[in-house]
Protein backbone atom coordinates (compact mmCIF):
# COMPACT_ATOMS: atom_id res chain seq x y z
CA UNK A 1 0.00 0.00 0.00
CA UNK A 2 1.19 3.23 -0.94
CA UNK A 3 2.30 5.56 1.49
CA UNK A 4 2.27 8.79 -0.19
CA UNK A 5 5.89 8.77 1.00
CA UNK A 6 9.19 10.47 -1.14
CA UNK A 7 12.51 10.02 0.14
CA UNK A 8 14.82 12.81 1.88
CA UNK A 9 18.70 12.21 1.68
CA UNK A 10 20.15 8.50 2.34
CA UNK A 11 16.98 6.85 2.06
CA UNK A 12 15.08 8.42 5.08
CA UNK A 13 11.29 9.00 4.19
CA UNK A 14 9.46 12.20 3.94
CA UNK A 15 5.66 12.45 3.92
CA UNK A 16 3.31 13.12 0.62
CA UNK A 17 0.94 15.70 0.83
CA UNK A 18 -1.90 13.45 1.32
CA UNK A 19 -0.20 11.84 4.53
CA UNK A 20 1.00 15.42 5.80
CA UNK A 21 -2.68 16.48 5.07
CA UNK A 22 -4.20 13.45 6.93
CA UNK A 23 -1.73 13.59 9.85
CA UNK A 24 -2.44 17.65 9.89
CA UNK A 25 -6.19 16.92 11.01
CA UNK A 26 -5.80 14.18 13.08
CA UNK A 27 -3.98 16.56 15.62
CA UNK A 28 -6.45 18.92 15.07
CA UNK A 29 -9.13 16.10 15.93
CA UNK A 30 -7.18 15.35 19.18
CA UNK A 31 -7.55 18.81 20.37
CA UNK A 32 -10.93 19.53 18.57
CA UNK A 33 -12.84 21.43 21.39
CA UNK A 34 -10.32 24.49 21.68
CA UNK A 35 -9.80 24.45 17.90
CA UNK A 36 -13.64 25.15 17.75
CA UNK A 37 -13.29 27.98 19.76
CA UNK A 38 -10.14 29.05 18.42
CA UNK A 39 -12.13 29.66 15.06
CA UNK A 40 -15.31 30.69 17.05
CA UNK A 41 -13.47 33.58 18.77
CA UNK A 42 -11.71 34.39 15.33
CA UNK A 43 -14.69 34.89 13.60
CA UNK A 44 -16.50 36.86 16.59
CA UNK A 45 -13.45 39.31 16.46
CA UNK A 46 -13.86 39.48 12.62
CA UNK A 47 -17.08 40.64 12.79
CA UNK A 48 -16.49 43.01 15.30
CA UNK A 49 -14.20 44.64 12.93
CA UNK A 50 -16.49 44.91 10.41
CA UNK A 51 -18.86 47.36 12.20
CA UNK A 52 -16.33 50.47 11.90
CA UNK A 53 -15.89 51.09 8.68
CA UNK A 54 -19.67 50.75 7.80
CA UNK A 55 -20.26 52.72 10.93
CA UNK A 56 -17.97 55.31 9.39
CA UNK A 57 -19.90 55.32 5.46
CA UNK A 58 -22.69 55.63 8.14
CA UNK A 59 -21.13 59.37 10.03
CA UNK A 60 -19.78 60.18 6.15
CA UNK A 61 -23.59 59.87 4.94
CA UNK A 62 -25.05 61.62 8.58
CA UNK A 63 -22.53 64.77 7.51
CA UNK A 64 -23.96 64.71 3.94
CA UNK A 65 -27.71 64.86 4.95
CA UNK A 66 -26.80 67.68 7.32
CA UNK A 67 -27.20 65.54 10.42
CA UNK A 68 -25.62 67.44 14.02
CA UNK A 69 -22.85 66.75 15.71
CA UNK A 70 -24.78 64.52 18.47
CA UNK A 71 -25.63 61.74 15.90
CA UNK A 72 -21.53 62.12 14.72
CA UNK A 73 -20.66 61.63 18.62
CA UNK A 74 -22.61 58.34 19.34
CA UNK A 75 -21.33 56.90 15.93
CA UNK A 76 -18.01 57.52 16.66
CA UNK A 77 -18.27 55.94 20.48
CA UNK A 78 -19.76 53.09 18.88
CA UNK A 79 -16.83 52.73 16.77
CA UNK A 80 -14.34 52.84 19.52
CA UNK A 81 -17.13 50.05 21.53
CA UNK A 82 -16.36 47.61 18.44
CA UNK A 83 -12.63 48.40 18.34
CA UNK A 84 -12.46 47.36 22.14
CA UNK A 85 -14.46 44.54 21.86
CA UNK A 86 -12.07 43.20 18.49
CA UNK A 87 -8.78 44.18 20.38
CA UNK A 88 -10.64 41.56 23.59
CA UNK A 89 -11.43 38.99 21.34
CA UNK A 90 -8.35 38.63 19.22
CA UNK A 91 -6.52 38.51 22.51
CA UNK A 92 -8.61 35.70 23.75
CA UNK A 93 -8.44 34.15 20.23
CA UNK A 94 -4.98 34.69 20.58
CA UNK A 95 -4.25 32.93 23.74
CA UNK A 96 -6.32 29.71 23.04
CA UNK A 97 -4.89 29.05 19.59
CA UNK A 98 -1.33 29.44 21.30
CA UNK A 99 -2.79 26.96 23.76
CA UNK A 100 -3.66 24.53 20.86
CA UNK A 101 -0.29 25.42 19.12
CA UNK A 102 1.27 24.45 22.31
CA UNK A 103 -0.32 20.75 23.23
CA UNK A 104 -0.08 19.79 19.60
CA UNK A 105 3.93 20.62 20.04
CA UNK A 106 3.88 18.25 22.70
CA UNK A 107 2.22 15.76 20.89
CA UNK A 108 4.52 15.72 17.77
CA UNK A 109 7.87 16.12 19.88
CA UNK A 110 6.11 12.82 21.83
CA UNK A 111 5.46 11.29 18.37
CA UNK A 112 8.49 11.97 16.69
CA UNK A 113 11.11 10.29 20.00
CA UNK A 114 8.81 7.30 19.98
CA UNK A 115 9.32 6.71 16.05
CA UNK A 116 12.54 7.53 16.29
CA UNK A 117 13.62 4.68 19.09
CA UNK A 118 11.20 2.46 17.12
CA UNK A 119 13.46 2.64 14.04
CA UNK A 120 14.94 -0.26 12.81
CA UNK A 121 18.96 -0.17 13.86
CA UNK A 122 19.93 -0.25 9.70
CA UNK A 123 17.09 3.01 8.73
CA UNK A 124 18.67 4.97 11.17
CA UNK A 125 22.32 3.69 10.23
CA UNK A 126 21.53 4.38 7.13
CA UNK A 127 19.94 7.87 7.78
CA UNK A 128 22.83 9.49 9.89
CA UNK A 129 22.57 11.53 12.82
CA UNK A 130 22.54 14.52 10.59
CA UNK A 131 19.36 13.80 8.87
CA UNK A 132 17.88 12.49 12.12
CA UNK A 133 19.03 15.45 14.78
CA UNK A 134 17.72 18.57 11.90
CA UNK A 135 14.56 16.81 11.99
CA UNK A 136 14.43 16.47 15.64
CA UNK A 137 15.14 20.01 16.10
CA UNK A 138 14.80 22.57 13.14
CA UNK A 139 12.01 21.19 11.85
CA UNK A 140 10.14 20.51 14.55
CA UNK A 141 11.12 23.82 16.16
CA UNK A 142 9.49 25.41 13.17
CA UNK A 143 6.16 23.51 13.06
CA UNK A 144 5.86 24.43 16.37
CA UNK A 145 6.50 28.37 15.70
CA UNK A 146 3.92 27.62 12.99
CA UNK A 147 1.65 26.26 15.35
CA UNK A 148 1.94 28.58 18.08
CA UNK A 149 2.39 31.77 15.77
CA UNK A 150 1.67 31.71 11.79
CA UNK A 151 -0.92 28.86 12.61
CA UNK A 152 -3.50 31.42 15.10
CA UNK A 153 -2.82 34.45 13.03
CA UNK A 154 -3.58 33.03 9.77
CA UNK A 155 -6.51 32.19 10.69
CA UNK A 156 -7.77 35.26 11.88
CA UNK A 157 -6.89 36.71 9.04
CA UNK A 158 -9.02 34.40 6.77
CA UNK A 159 -11.56 34.80 8.85
CA UNK A 160 -10.97 38.35 8.88
CA UNK A 161 -10.61 38.83 4.86
CA UNK A 162 -13.68 36.49 4.34
CA UNK A 163 -15.86 38.76 6.54
CA UNK A 164 -14.27 41.81 4.79
CA UNK A 165 -15.69 40.64 1.54
CA UNK A 166 -18.80 39.63 2.34
CA UNK A 167 -19.00 43.56 3.80
CA UNK A 168 -18.10 44.98 0.33
CA UNK A 169 -20.82 42.58 -1.31
CA UNK A 170 -23.50 43.29 1.33
CA UNK A 171 -23.17 47.27 0.71
CA UNK A 172 -23.33 46.70 -3.26
CA UNK A 173 -22.43 43.78 -5.53
CA UNK A 174 -20.47 45.36 -8.12
CA UNK A 175 -18.11 47.36 -6.12
CA UNK A 176 -17.60 43.67 -4.24
CA UNK A 177 -16.99 42.29 -7.86
CA UNK A 178 -14.64 45.28 -8.85
CA UNK A 179 -12.84 44.39 -5.12
CA UNK A 180 -12.18 40.83 -5.92
CA UNK A 181 -11.57 40.93 -9.91
CA UNK A 182 -9.12 43.89 -8.12
CA UNK A 183 -7.41 41.27 -6.18
CA UNK A 184 -6.89 38.46 -8.89
CA UNK A 185 -3.03 40.29 -9.25
CA UNK A 186 -2.46 38.51 -5.77
CA UNK A 187 -3.97 35.00 -6.74
CA UNK A 188 -1.80 35.12 -9.66
CA UNK A 189 0.74 35.45 -7.79
CA UNK A 190 -0.08 33.22 -4.98
CA UNK A 191 -0.51 30.68 -7.79
CA UNK A 192 2.91 30.88 -9.34
CA UNK A 193 4.86 30.93 -5.92
CA UNK A 194 3.00 27.68 -4.41
CA UNK A 195 3.87 25.62 -7.40
CA UNK A 196 7.27 26.47 -6.40
CA UNK A 197 7.64 26.36 -2.82
CA UNK A 198 7.12 22.92 -1.68
CA UNK A 199 9.81 21.37 -3.65
CA UNK A 200 12.20 24.49 -2.90
CA UNK A 201 11.79 24.14 0.86
CA UNK A 202 12.26 20.49 1.24
CA UNK A 203 15.27 20.58 -1.05
CA UNK A 204 16.49 23.82 1.33
CA UNK A 205 15.77 21.12 4.15
CA UNK A 206 17.12 18.25 2.56
CA UNK A 207 20.48 20.38 1.68
CA UNK A 208 20.61 21.60 5.62
CA UNK A 209 20.33 17.21 6.63
CA UNK A 210 23.28 16.93 4.21
CA UNK A 211 25.53 19.60 5.57
CA UNK A 212 24.31 18.89 9.38
CA UNK A 213 25.41 14.92 8.38
CA UNK A 214 28.86 15.99 7.05
CA UNK A 215 29.99 18.41 9.80
CA UNK A 216 29.00 15.73 12.44
CA UNK A 217 31.26 13.18 10.93
CA UNK A 218 33.96 15.81 10.44
CA UNK A 219 33.97 16.45 13.94
CA UNK A 220 33.26 13.10 15.41
CA UNK A 221 36.16 11.51 13.03
CA UNK A 222 38.81 14.73 13.83
CA UNK A 223 41.34 12.29 14.85
CA UNK A 224 41.00 10.05 12.03
CA UNK A 225 40.99 12.52 9.95
CA UNK A 226 44.16 14.63 11.29
CA UNK A 227 46.12 11.12 11.61
CA UNK A 228 45.17 10.13 8.14
CA UNK A 229 46.04 13.75 6.27
CA UNK A 230 42.42 13.89 5.16
CA UNK A 231 41.75 17.40 5.72
CA UNK A 232 41.36 18.78 2.36
CA UNK A 233 39.19 16.25 1.78
CA UNK A 234 36.98 16.67 4.26
CA UNK A 235 37.07 20.54 3.89
CA UNK A 236 36.34 19.95 0.24
CA UNK A 237 33.13 17.86 1.09
CA UNK A 238 32.06 20.58 3.65
CA UNK A 239 32.19 22.56 0.85
CA UNK A 240 30.22 20.92 -1.43
CA UNK A 241 27.36 20.68 0.93
CA UNK A 242 27.58 24.33 1.80
CA UNK A 243 27.47 24.88 -1.78
CA UNK A 244 24.18 22.93 -1.90
CA UNK A 245 22.82 24.95 0.98
CA UNK A 246 23.32 28.27 -0.36
CA UNK A 247 21.95 27.29 -3.54
CA UNK A 248 18.49 26.18 -2.46
CA UNK A 249 18.22 28.81 0.05
CA UNK A 250 19.07 31.46 -3.03
CA UNK A 251 15.80 29.23 -4.69
CA UNK A 252 13.50 29.93 -1.93
CA UNK A 253 14.98 33.88 -1.53
CA UNK A 254 13.82 34.10 -5.47
CA UNK A 255 10.77 32.85 -4.72
CA UNK A 256 9.88 35.46 -2.21
CA UNK A 257 11.51 38.47 -3.79
CA UNK A 258 8.92 37.48 -6.68
CA UNK A 259 5.83 36.99 -4.50
CA UNK A 260 6.09 40.38 -2.16
CA UNK A 261 6.62 42.98 -4.77
CA UNK A 262 4.04 41.47 -6.60
CA UNK A 263 1.72 41.31 -3.67
CA UNK A 264 2.02 44.78 -2.73
CA UNK A 265 1.38 46.26 -6.22
CA UNK A 266 -2.05 44.08 -6.00
CA UNK A 267 -3.22 45.98 -2.83
CA UNK A 268 -3.64 49.04 -4.17
CA UNK A 269 -5.38 48.21 -7.54
CA UNK A 270 -8.86 46.95 -5.37
CA UNK A 271 -9.09 50.49 -3.81
CA UNK A 272 -8.28 52.23 -6.71
CA UNK A 273 -10.62 50.46 -8.92
CA UNK A 274 -13.75 50.77 -5.89
CA UNK A 275 -12.74 54.41 -6.23
CA UNK A 276 -13.40 55.03 -9.76
CA UNK A 277 -16.25 52.64 -9.87
CA UNK A 278 -17.87 54.23 -7.12
CA UNK A 279 -17.79 57.91 -8.67
CA UNK A 280 -19.58 56.19 -11.28
CA UNK A 281 -22.32 54.83 -9.48
CA UNK A 282 -22.26 57.45 -7.38
CA UNK A 283 -23.16 60.32 -10.12
CA UNK A 284 -25.92 58.36 -11.22
CA UNK A 285 -27.30 57.83 -7.81
CA UNK A 286 -26.81 54.18 -7.61
CA UNK A 287 -24.97 54.27 -4.54
CA UNK A 288 -24.39 56.94 -1.48
CA UNK A 289 -20.72 58.63 -0.80
CA UNK A 290 -20.83 56.83 2.68
CA UNK A 291 -21.01 53.61 1.02
CA UNK A 292 -18.11 53.92 -1.81
CA UNK A 293 -16.25 55.55 1.40
CA UNK A 294 -17.15 52.06 3.21
CA UNK A 295 -15.99 50.21 0.13
CA UNK A 296 -13.10 51.68 0.19
CA UNK A 297 -12.19 51.36 3.84
CA UNK A 298 -12.86 47.61 3.76
CA UNK A 299 -10.46 46.65 0.92
CA UNK A 300 -7.91 49.13 2.37
CA UNK A 301 -8.28 47.09 5.90
CA UNK A 302 -8.08 43.61 3.36
CA UNK A 303 -4.07 44.45 2.88
CA UNK A 304 -3.68 43.83 6.60
CA UNK A 305 -5.46 40.19 6.66
CA UNK A 306 -4.22 39.29 3.50
CA UNK A 307 -0.52 40.88 4.23
CA UNK A 308 -0.31 38.44 7.49
CA UNK A 309 -1.53 35.18 5.45
CA UNK A 310 1.03 36.33 2.63
CA UNK A 311 4.16 37.41 4.84
CA UNK A 312 3.80 33.96 6.62
CA UNK A 313 3.18 31.79 3.38
CA UNK A 314 6.81 31.11 3.23
CA UNK A 315 6.92 30.19 7.17
CA UNK A 316 3.64 27.80 6.02
CA UNK A 317 5.44 26.16 3.27
CA UNK A 318 8.19 25.78 5.01
CA UNK A 319 6.66 24.55 8.15
CA UNK A 320 4.76 22.44 6.02
CA UNK A 321 8.21 20.53 4.26
CA UNK A 322 9.58 20.24 7.74
CA UNK A 323 6.08 18.50 8.87
CA UNK A 324 6.68 16.65 6.04
CA UNK A 325 9.86 15.29 7.09
CA UNK A 326 8.84 14.57 10.42
CA UNK A 327 5.93 13.16 9.86
CA UNK A 328 8.06 10.81 7.29
CA UNK A 329 9.02 8.83 9.95
CA UNK A 330 5.98 7.13 10.88
CA UNK A 331 6.22 4.17 7.94
CA UNK A 332 10.33 4.06 8.34
CA UNK A 333 9.14 3.54 12.57
CA UNK A 334 6.32 1.22 11.90
CA UNK A 335 6.40 -0.30 8.30
CA UNK A 336 8.19 -3.07 9.73
CA UNK A 337 6.64 -4.23 12.98
CA UNK A 338 5.07 -7.62 12.83
CA UNK A 339 0.86 -8.29 12.80
CA UNK A 340 0.06 -9.06 16.69
CA UNK A 341 -0.70 -12.35 15.90
CA UNK A 342 2.29 -13.32 14.71
CA UNK A 343 3.75 -16.34 16.23
CA UNK A 344 6.56 -16.06 19.13
CA UNK A 345 9.90 -18.41 18.72
CA UNK A 346 9.23 -21.89 19.88
CA UNK A 347 12.75 -22.81 21.42
CA UNK A 348 15.94 -20.76 21.64
CA UNK A 349 17.64 -22.96 18.61
CA UNK A 350 19.40 -20.08 16.35
CA UNK A 351 19.49 -21.11 12.23
CA UNK A 352 21.37 -19.65 9.59
CA UNK A 353 20.34 -21.00 6.30
CA UNK A 354 22.14 -19.94 2.59
CA UNK A 355 22.52 -16.65 4.16
CA UNK A 356 23.82 -13.75 1.51
CA UNK A 357 23.39 -10.23 2.99
CA UNK A 358 24.85 -7.44 0.57
CA UNK A 359 25.11 -3.24 2.17
CA UNK A 360 23.28 -1.29 -0.50
CA UNK A 361 24.18 -2.00 -3.93
CA UNK A 362 27.20 -3.18 -2.87
CA UNK A 363 28.41 -6.97 -3.29
CA UNK A 364 27.49 -9.74 -1.06
CA UNK A 365 29.33 -9.53 2.42
CA UNK A 366 28.04 -13.25 3.14
CA UNK A 367 28.05 -15.77 0.52
CA UNK A 368 25.68 -18.36 1.64
CA UNK A 369 26.64 -18.84 5.47
CA UNK A 370 24.91 -21.82 7.40
CA UNK A 371 25.57 -22.36 10.91
CA UNK A 372 23.23 -24.14 13.79
CA UNK A 373 23.87 -22.26 17.50
CA UNK A 374 22.18 -25.15 19.52
CA UNK A 375 20.68 -23.12 23.35
CA UNK A 376 22.85 -22.64 25.48
CA UNK A 377 26.13 -23.09 23.22
CA UNK A 378 29.17 -20.90 23.59
CA UNK A 379 30.30 -20.03 20.41
CA UNK A 380 33.04 -17.82 19.09
CA UNK A 381 33.51 -16.24 15.45
CA UNK A 382 37.10 -15.49 14.69
CA UNK A 383 38.49 -14.39 11.13
CA UNK A 384 40.59 -11.85 9.11
CA UNK A 385 39.49 -8.07 9.15
CA UNK A 386 36.41 -8.33 6.81
CA UNK A 387 35.27 -11.50 6.87
CA UNK A 388 31.91 -10.88 7.56
CA UNK A 389 31.94 -11.51 11.59
CA UNK A 390 30.12 -8.35 12.80
CA UNK A 391 27.81 -8.23 10.09
CA UNK A 392 26.45 -12.17 10.95
CA UNK A 393 26.31 -10.75 14.38
CA UNK A 394 24.06 -8.09 13.34
CA UNK A 395 22.18 -10.37 11.36
CA UNK A 396 21.77 -12.84 14.71
CA UNK A 397 20.68 -9.83 16.27
CA UNK A 398 17.86 -8.86 14.43
CA UNK A 399 19.81 -5.37 12.85
CA UNK A 400 19.40 -6.46 9.95
CA UNK A 401 17.45 -9.17 7.41
CA UNK A 402 19.63 -11.42 5.00
CA UNK A 403 19.19 -10.53 1.31
CA UNK A 404 18.47 -14.25 0.19
CA UNK A 405 18.52 -17.16 3.06
CA UNK A 406 16.78 -17.26 6.47
CA UNK A 407 18.14 -16.57 9.48
CA UNK A 408 15.60 -17.82 12.62
CA UNK A 409 15.68 -18.37 15.95
CA UNK A 410 12.71 -20.99 17.41
CA UNK A 411 11.80 -21.27 13.53
CA UNK A 412 10.54 -17.23 13.77
CA UNK A 413 13.09 -15.37 11.43
CA UNK A 414 14.74 -12.76 13.79
CA UNK A 415 14.73 -9.83 12.29
CA UNK A 416 10.56 -10.46 11.90
CA UNK A 417 10.70 -9.97 15.70
CA UNK A 418 9.06 -6.83 17.08
CA UNK A 419 11.64 -4.72 19.39
CA UNK A 420 10.34 -5.74 23.10
CA UNK A 421 10.15 -9.51 21.96
CA UNK A 422 13.43 -9.67 20.62
CA UNK A 423 15.42 -7.94 23.70
CA UNK A 424 14.06 -10.81 25.50
CA UNK A 425 15.38 -13.57 23.20
CA UNK A 426 18.76 -11.43 21.98
CA UNK A 427 21.20 -8.88 22.69
CA UNK A 428 23.89 -7.54 20.60
CA UNK A 429 26.58 -5.83 22.70
CA UNK A 430 29.75 -3.77 20.64
CA UNK A 431 32.42 -1.71 21.12
CA UNK A 432 30.12 1.03 20.68
CA UNK A 433 28.46 2.66 23.95
CA UNK A 434 26.16 5.53 24.71
CA UNK A 435 26.16 6.57 27.89
CA UNK A 436 22.64 8.56 28.59
CA UNK A 437 22.72 11.79 30.84
CA UNK A 438 21.15 11.42 33.99
CA UNK A 439 22.64 8.99 37.24
CA UNK A 440 24.17 5.54 36.72
CA UNK A 441 20.57 4.16 38.14
CA UNK A 442 19.24 5.97 35.16
CA UNK A 443 21.42 4.17 32.74
CA UNK A 444 20.96 0.72 34.03
CA UNK A 445 17.18 0.91 34.28
CA UNK A 446 17.06 1.04 30.68
CA UNK A 447 17.29 -2.12 30.64
CA UNK A 448 15.62 -3.17 34.00
CA UNK A 449 12.89 -0.02 35.05
CA UNK A 450 11.88 -2.16 37.88
CA UNK A 451 15.05 -3.73 39.27
CA UNK A 452 16.28 -2.34 42.71
CA UNK A 453 19.00 -0.49 43.74
CA UNK A 454 20.36 -3.84 44.98
CA UNK A 455 20.24 -5.78 41.67
CA UNK A 456 21.84 -2.83 40.05
CA UNK A 457 24.68 -3.11 42.16
CA UNK A 458 25.16 -6.77 41.75
CA UNK A 459 24.75 -5.97 37.91
CA UNK A 460 27.89 -3.68 38.40
CA UNK A 461 30.10 -6.09 40.20
CA UNK A 462 29.55 -8.69 38.12
CA UNK A 463 30.93 -6.77 35.25
CA UNK A 464 33.66 -5.31 37.85
CA UNK A 465 31.79 -1.76 37.38
CA UNK A 466 31.84 -1.11 41.21
CA UNK A 467 34.30 0.21 42.12
CA UNK A 468 33.92 3.59 44.79
CA UNK A 469 37.08 5.61 42.29
CA UNK A 470 34.55 5.83 39.34
CA UNK A 471 31.17 5.79 41.55
CA UNK A 472 32.22 8.58 44.13
CA UNK A 473 28.42 8.90 44.72
CA UNK A 474 27.06 5.63 44.23
CA UNK A 475 24.34 4.90 41.88
CA UNK A 476 22.96 8.34 42.15
CA UNK A 477 26.60 9.60 40.16
CA UNK A 478 25.55 11.65 37.88
CA UNK A 479 26.84 10.88 34.39
CA UNK A 480 27.48 13.28 31.10
CA UNK A 481 28.15 16.78 30.19
CA UNK A 482 29.88 19.02 32.72
CA UNK A 483 29.61 15.79 35.62
CA UNK A 484 31.19 12.78 35.61
CA UNK A 485 32.27 11.27 31.85
CA UNK A 486 33.38 7.41 32.10
CA UNK A 487 35.78 6.67 29.55
CA UNK A 488 35.45 3.55 26.80
CA UNK A 489 36.25 0.96 29.46
CA UNK A 490 33.97 1.99 32.11
CA UNK A 491 31.35 3.09 29.13
CA UNK A 492 31.38 -0.69 28.17
CA UNK A 493 31.01 -1.66 31.46
CA UNK A 494 28.07 -0.22 32.03
CA UNK A 495 26.39 -1.45 28.69
CA UNK A 496 27.73 -4.81 29.81
CA UNK A 497 26.15 -4.69 33.31
CA UNK A 498 22.74 -3.33 31.30
CA UNK A 499 23.00 -6.38 29.56
CA UNK A 500 23.13 -8.74 33.16
CA UNK A 501 20.05 -7.23 33.70
CA UNK A 502 18.33 -7.62 30.71
CA UNK A 503 18.97 -11.31 31.10
CA UNK A 504 18.23 -12.55 27.65
CA UNK A 505 18.60 -15.90 26.28
CA UNK A 506 20.94 -15.39 23.68
CA UNK A 507 24.36 -12.59 23.73
CA UNK A 508 26.10 -11.89 21.20
CA UNK A 509 29.27 -10.35 21.48
CA UNK A 510 30.87 -8.49 18.76
CA UNK A 511 34.50 -7.15 20.67
CA UNK A 512 32.24 -5.89 23.07
CA UNK A 513 35.33 -6.17 25.62
CA UNK A 514 38.11 -4.57 23.04
CA UNK A 515 38.68 -1.48 25.26
CA UNK A 516 38.92 -3.36 28.50
CA UNK A 517 42.78 -3.94 29.97
CA UNK A 518 43.02 -7.79 28.86
CA UNK A 519 42.71 -8.40 32.87
CA UNK A 520 39.63 -6.88 33.27
CA UNK A 521 38.48 -8.34 29.94
CA UNK A 522 39.28 -11.32 31.21
CA UNK A 523 37.51 -11.24 34.01
CA UNK A 524 34.46 -9.67 32.77
CA UNK A 525 33.94 -12.52 30.39
CA UNK A 526 34.37 -15.39 32.86
CA UNK A 527 31.93 -13.34 34.96
CA UNK A 528 29.46 -13.08 32.29
CA UNK A 529 30.05 -16.70 31.54
CA UNK A 530 28.78 -17.34 34.94
CA UNK A 531 26.21 -14.90 35.04
CA UNK A 532 24.65 -16.71 32.07
CA UNK A 533 25.11 -20.11 32.39
CA UNK A 534 22.61 -22.39 30.29
CA UNK A 535 22.00 -18.94 28.12
CA UNK A 536 23.65 -18.70 24.28
CA UNK A 537 26.73 -16.69 24.06
CA UNK A 538 28.03 -15.69 20.60
CA UNK A 539 31.01 -14.05 20.84
CA UNK A 540 33.31 -12.51 17.71
CA UNK A 541 36.36 -13.36 19.33
CA UNK A 542 38.89 -10.15 19.62
CA UNK A 543 41.61 -12.12 21.60
CA UNK A 544 41.79 -15.95 20.67
CA UNK A 545 41.80 -16.74 24.09
CA UNK A 546 38.17 -16.49 24.06
CA UNK A 547 37.63 -19.32 21.07
CA UNK A 548 39.47 -21.43 23.13
CA UNK A 549 37.09 -20.93 26.02
CA UNK A 550 33.94 -21.67 24.01
CA UNK A 551 32.35 -24.50 23.11
CA UNK A 552 32.19 -24.22 19.41
CA UNK A 553 34.40 -21.85 16.94
CA UNK A 554 33.60 -20.83 13.56
CA UNK A 555 35.82 -19.39 11.11
CA UNK A 556 35.01 -16.93 8.80
CA UNK A 557 36.83 -16.10 5.72
CA UNK A 558 35.45 -14.23 2.62
CA UNK A 559 31.98 -14.21 4.09
CA UNK A 560 31.65 -18.20 4.09
CA UNK A 561 32.15 -19.96 7.45
CA UNK A 562 35.35 -22.14 6.18
CA UNK A 563 35.73 -23.81 9.29
CA UNK A 564 33.08 -24.60 12.11
CA UNK A 565 34.59 -27.29 15.32
CA UNK A 566 35.70 -27.24 18.67
CA UNK A 567 39.06 -25.34 19.51
CA UNK A 568 40.61 -28.71 19.64
CA UNK A 569 39.56 -30.37 16.58
CA UNK A 570 40.45 -27.08 14.78
CA UNK A 571 44.07 -26.72 15.87
CA UNK A 572 44.34 -30.75 15.43
CA UNK A 573 42.72 -30.00 11.79
CA UNK A 574 46.01 -27.93 10.67
CA UNK A 575 44.01 -25.10 9.10
CA UNK A 576 43.41 -21.32 8.76
CA UNK A 577 42.10 -21.32 12.64
CA UNK A 578 45.46 -23.42 13.50
CA UNK A 579 47.79 -20.91 11.75
CA UNK A 580 46.00 -17.95 13.77
CA UNK A 581 46.48 -19.67 17.24
CA UNK A 582 49.96 -20.51 16.59
CA UNK A 583 50.67 -17.25 15.71
CA UNK A 584 48.69 -15.73 18.65
CA UNK A 585 49.98 -18.27 21.24
CA UNK A 586 53.23 -18.56 19.68
CA UNK A 587 53.58 -14.57 20.87
CA UNK A 588 53.10 -15.31 23.95
CA UNK A 589 50.53 -13.09 24.41
CA UNK A 590 47.66 -11.15 22.34
CA UNK A 591 47.77 -10.45 19.18
CA UNK A 592 45.83 -7.99 16.64
CA UNK A 593 42.27 -8.22 16.01
CA UNK A 594 42.17 -11.94 13.76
Amino acid sequence: MSTGAGRGPRGLPVAGPSVTFRAALRLVRLDGRAFAAMIGLNALAAAAGLVAPWLLGRIVDEVVAGGGAAVVDRLALAILGFAVAQLLLVRWAGYVGHRFGERTLARIREEFTDRTLALPARVAERAGTGDLLTRGTTDVALVGATLRDAGPEVLIAAVQALFILGAVFALDPLLGACGVVGLLGIWFAARWYLRRAPGAYLAEGDANSALAQQLADTARGARTVEALGLQERRIAACRVAIEECRRTRTRTLFLRSVLFPAIDVSYVVPVAGVLLLGGVLEARGAVSVGAVVAAAVYLRQLSQPLDTILQRLEQLQSSGASFARVEGLAPAAHGHVPPPASPGPADDRIEVRDVRFAYDDGGDVLRGVDLTVRPGERLAVVGPSGAGKTTLGRLLAGLDAPRTGSVTVGRVPVAGLDAERLRRHVVLVTQEHHVFLGTVRDNLRIAAPDATDAELRAALAVVGADRAEWLPDGLDTDLGHGAHRPDGARAQQLALARVVLADPHTLILDEATALLDPGTARHTERALASVLEGRTVIAVAHRLQTAHDADRVAVMEGGRITELGTHDELVAAGGAYAALWRSWHGGGGPAPAP
